[in-house]
């Protein structure tokens, strides 16, 4: 019979009761709340008087408006896109597009029109109709244009410009002239094997409502910390950066078109909030604030990795600078002539 030695003992392992002891005093939630709270009431004072400053009392001034005006279309946005996504089956836009895949993108790009999402539910509906046999070329427009130019985002640009009504009809033909190129793009020199969806099954085990309202907690969640991130950055921007430096950039129309386009890359803003954080940014011409909209809906951090995901990265990687460029040059000629 076979003798197993047994494994020897490291030296280390005398210590792990130790080490388990030393765990479990480490600082738990509880704790680090208390001693926050604590250190809020001991710094109260110097508190109150860095919030009552003017560069903070504008700060405030700014993020609070922002919120307040973006809040109720970002919350109907996403009660729109999670009833669709859970609701209306992709098939239905399989059957409703043009089998010639040359008409069904632009058919499929304005559909983004009627149809509400913002950019974090218009990946996994465009993954869902390539899985089930629509043209990746149609199903890409979709992508782009339906977070872009549904009622939601076009009504909430209107508000956020009353006194520039031009600024929906620029984003509205800029955002699908450039959904629909890309499209023609794909279908133009797209391969098969950079395009790789994930087969998932979709709301597996749970009810239509139970579907919908997770959906509805996730969307708001995710879209409203970069809302709140979007905010704080308009805030920064408009009461603490130099206005000599703003104004260097405005004036400069190559930078400032430029700057907001990277800007609306790095911020990640919802589509249905984004204009408000456009209308704050005073400094810039209406046309670079039309490229942050138009860009901004179309690729940024998070719908990078999201495309990444969905699709692949080979897919993303192609995908995400040619949108970015096209954006860029589409919104500056649409502003031209519009604006």
């Amino acid at each position: 019979m076979a003798i197993t030695k047994a494994a020897p003992r490291r030296p280390d392992d005398r210590r792990d009761p130790e080490r388990s002891e030393e765990e479990g005093r480490h600082l738990n939630s509880p704790l680090l709340l208390t001693m926050l709270l604590l250190t809020l009431v001991l710094l109260q004072s110097p508190i109150r008087r860095a919030l009552s400053a003017p560069v903070m009392q504008s700060w405030t001034t700014v993020f609070v408006a922002v919120m307040v005006q973006a809040l109720p279309f970002l919350v109907l946005g996403v009660l729109l896109s999670a009833a669709i996504a859970v609701f209306v089956p992709p098939s239905f836009f399989a059957r409703a597009l043009p089998r010639r895949p040359a008409l069904a993108v632009p058919v499929a790009g304005a559909a983004g029109a009627v149809l509400p999402g913002c950019e974090c539910a218009s990946v996994p509906v465009a993954g869902a109709l390539v899985r089930r046999g629509v043209t990746p070329a149609a199903a890409l427009a979709f992508l782009l244009s339906a977070p872009a130019i549904n009622p939601i985002v076009l009504t909430a640009t209107a508000v956020a410009f009353p006194g520039d009504p031009e600024m929906v009809l620029a984003r509205l033909v800029a955002s699908l002239l450039v959904a629909c190129a890309m499209g023609w793009l794909w279908l133009r020199l797209g391969r098969t094997e950079w395009l790789r969806p994930q087969s998932r099954a979709s709301h597996d085990g749970q009810s239509k409502g139970e579907a919908f309202w997770g959906s509805v907690r996730h969307d708001v969640m995710h879209a409203g910390g970069f809302l709140v991130v979007g905010a704080m950055a308009a805030a920064t921007l408009k009461a603490v950066a130099p206005e000599s430096w703003l104004s260097a950039a405005a004036d400069n129309p190559v930078l400032s078109v430029l700057a907001l386009a990277i800007l609306a890359v790095v911020l990640s803003i919802c589509s249905e909030a984004d204009a408000f954080v456009a209308a704050s940014l005073t400094q810039f011409s209406l046309t670079a604030r039309l490229t942050f909209l138009v860009v901004g809906p179309m690729i940024d951090l998070k719908l990078f990795a999201m495309q990444a995901g969905t699709f692949g990265r080979a897919f993303a990687l192609r995908f995400a600078p040619a949108t970015f460029a096209l954006a860029v040059v589409v919104s500056v000629l649409t502003g031209t002539v519009i604006l």
